[in-house]
């Protein structure tokens, strides 16, 4: 009996404490992991998106920026950090294929999952002179010539191309490049054919009339590009792109992660964080922990149909 009561009396004090913690929090700097290169989309995200939220939280966040294996080494370093508020992840899609192609050990659940910050579809993109002018035109020929049109691709392998070509039945021949800033020249300069990345990582080129855009890869049309027409306008079901977030650790407590989350909505809906999104065309897509860990398992379910 003695021992029951000891025990109950630990777990209230503990239960104070973490009450109390999460009270006074934040007390000190906040430091954000971004897992993919300083200059990158999601290094300028996650930046922004800090630098809106330290205004709310009224203490610093730094930007660590923790590199390699496509985002798995900064990532996994993130989760394994203490789980006390202190240190948050930037989170991206990666989260959900790489581990299922053992390229990473740390899964989604290694997470409490804060909120998602942005989605953005893939949109099929060939130069300005191309005789592809509809995704019908760029699928009859990958029809007629199996493995012969040339796919810039910005990663390997390429979800993007991987739900086109298995919804239509159609093989591209995919060139690999390191990134949208390797793709695009590639298309403009034809050595390759086409090319699948986000709105904002073309928006340069479209605006300018070097790029041509084929069909948007979303429920609906977005408004950086409201003249595309989506692929499901043209009679294709298909639908994929990216997102970001952020995470911190698994046993952070659910006080702290709710004090953040509030900080990071009001972040996005800052007038800051706004304007950089809207120059960058990139589309801010915020759901709350609950729906946005639901958001990834369903994701995490999709990229397995690619992943054999």
């Amino acid at each position: 009996m003695k021992k029951l009561l000891k025990t109950a009396l630990i777990s209230a004090g503990l239960l104070m404490s973490a009450s109390s913690f999460a009270a006074d929090y934040p007390t000190k700097n906040i430091r954000l992991i971004v897992p993919f290169g300083a200059g990158g989309g999601t290094d300028a995200v996650g930046r922004t998106l800090a630098n809106s939220a330290e205004k709310i939280l009224d203490t610093s966040i730094s930007v660590m920026n923790r590199t390699g294996g496509a985002g798995a080494v900064g990532m996994s370093f993130g989760a394994r950090q203490r789980a006390d508020g202190y240190t948050l992840t930037v989170v991206t899609r990666e989260i959900a294929s790489l581990p299922q192609m053992g390229l990473m050990q740390n899964t989604a659940d290694d997470f409490k999952l804060i909120r998602m910050v942005n989605l953005d579809p893939a949109v099929i993109l060939v130069p300005a002179d191309s005789p592809f002018n509809t995704v019908s035109d760029l699928i009859a020929e990958a029809k007629k010539m199996p493995g012969k049109v040339k796919f810039a691709s910005t990663a390997a392998p390429n979800f993007y191309l991987m739900a086109l070509e298995q919804a239509q039945d159609i093989k591209l021949n995919a060139v690999p490049y390191n990134g949208s800033s390797e793709a695009i020249p590639s298309v403009l300069g034809h050595h390759t054919q086409v090319t699948m990345v986000t709105p904002g990582e073309a928006i340069a080129q479209l605006r300018s009339g070097q790029l041509k855009a084929l069909g948007v890869m979303s429920e609906e049309r977005i408004a950086y590009i409201p003249d595309v027409p989506t692929l499901k306008e043209q009679g294709f079901d298909v639908t994929t792109g990216t997102w970001r977030g952020i995470g911190a650790p698994k046993d952070t407590p659910d006080e702290i992660i709710e004090i953040l989350g509030n900080a990071f909505d009001q972040a996005m809906a800052s007038a800051e964080f706004k304007e950089f999104m809207s120059k960058g065309a990139m589309t801010i897509h915020p759901l709350k922990a609950q729906e946005f860990t639901d958001f990834v398992k369903k994701d995490t379910e999709v990229l397995s149909k690619f992943i054999k």
